[in-house]
């Protein structure tokens, strides 16, 4: 045979050949999509207890806080308590230098007993001056009895009358004098309680017990009104404020139970209470506050660190449940696919209360039936398809 003749005889195989094999890989390709066994993972449905809950994140608050600082200007002379202190209502927390007010106590003490001592000397003047109104009243009231039996001169009368008018005035101004000195003594008293209240704002004590979480003054510091020296929570209640969508308003309410994260420990959950619901929503990311009071703290915890509260809805606990990664729609309708004799069958389901990572199943399902469950990249499954469960 030429080489001619053999070289047409191989490239009319090629061709045959070629036209043959791509059926055969198109037939393949067909049968593995359609027909070959996929091998999925399969689980049978589980009674257990599924939990519905709604997620916020935010961050841990003290119910109540307050700023200490001073009502009057001064030197800090000692702070007392530090960061991260426990403290007691009334225990002092802050002195300021008081020496100047002081001074002014001891002056304002002195006036006082001066308006005091004046007032008891205008007390004794009008008690003169009640004597001789007295005396001069008697004496003109014996002048005028004389005058009618005609024993006395007109004289001596008109002198009554005279005397008995310079006593009348006297007294009206001793009178006067006494209102006057109980004023200056009221005043005094005031000047004396002001200076007093001074003196006891240089003593700053903790208005509620509590824990110190910042310090923001040391001796030394020239403090004012409104200054802050530190800052105290009550740490009887804290809670996480957290942000919620406002979509999962209606399920909430107080008393509900949660669970909070920390994300200093992801790992560990602890328990809190739905305490309060914010009545205004942000209008920009259409979220608001739920306050949940934290029953439980880590050992080390902060004010303002982050958390994630996931706050439970519903529960149902001993039913028949199912992994949410097994559920397929199909026109608007939930159902999931089993196995049944090593085909794939799509199964419409009624279902309950959604959980986390798994969904109550109420209708539709039995306790021995096998769901499948199609990993990621696998074909999609669909009635009919042979599969495979290892």
């Amino acid at each position: 045979m030429s080489s001619e003749t053999a070289g047409s005889i191989i490239g009319w195989l090629w061709k045959v050949g070629r036209w043959l094999v791509l059926p055969l890989i198109v037939g393949g390709i067909v049968y593995q999509m359609n027909f070959a066994p996929v091998t999925v993972q399969g689980v049978t449905p589980t009674r257990k207890t599924v939990v519905s809950e709604v997620m916020g994140t935010g961050t841990l608050e003290a119910r109540v806080s307050t700023t200490i600082s001073p009502k009057i200007a001064g030197r800090i002379v000692e702070v007392l308590v530090d960061q991260g202190d426990t403290i007691e209502q009334g225990q002092v927390l802050v002195r300021l230098d008081d020496e100047e007010l002081q001074q002014q106590v001891e002056i304002a003490q002195a006036n006082l007993e001066a308006a005091n001592a004046a007032l008891q000397r205008l007390m004794a003047d009008k008690n003169r001056a009640i004597a001789v109104f007295e005396q001069s009243k008697r004496h003109h009231d014996r002048m005028q009895s004389l005058k009618e039996k005609n024993a006395t001169t007109q004289d001596d009368v008109d002198r009554a009358v005279e005397s008995l008018a310079v006593a009348t005035a006297d007294m009206t101004r001793a009178e006067a004098a006494i209102t006057e000195g109980q004023k200056s003594l009221l005043a005094a008293e005031k000047t004396l309680e002001y200076h007093r209240a001074r003196l006891a704002d240089t003593i700053i004590k903790a208005p509620f017990g509590g824990l110190v979480v910042d310090r923001q003054r040391e001796s030394g510091d020239i403090a004012v009104p409104g200054s802050a020296v530190l800052t105290v929570i009550a740490t009887d209640v804290l809670w996480i404020s957290a942000w919620v969508d406002e979509t999962e308003m209606s399920k909430l309410s107080i008393d509900q139970p949660a669970r909070i994260l920390f994300r200093s420990q992801p790992n560990q959950s602890y328990p809190g209470t739905v305490l309060r619901l914010a009545k205004q929503a942000d209008r920009e990311t259409r979220e608001f506050v739920v306050d949940v009071q934290v029953s439980e703290l880590p050992e080390n915890w902060a004010v303002g660190q982050r958390a994630d509260v996931f706050i439970e809805t519903d529960r149902q606990d001993d039913v028949l449940t199912i992994p949410l990664t097994t559920l397929n729609r199909r026109d608007e309708q939930e159902g999931v696919f089993v196995a049944e004799g090593g085909t794939a069958r799509w199964k419409a389901v009624t279902l309950g209360v959604r959980g986390r990572d798994s969904v109550e199943v109420r209708e539709g399902l039995s306790e021995s039936e096998i769901v499948l469950l199609v990993p990621t990249g696998q074909p999609m499954l669909k009635d009919g398809r042979r599969v495979r469960t290892p």
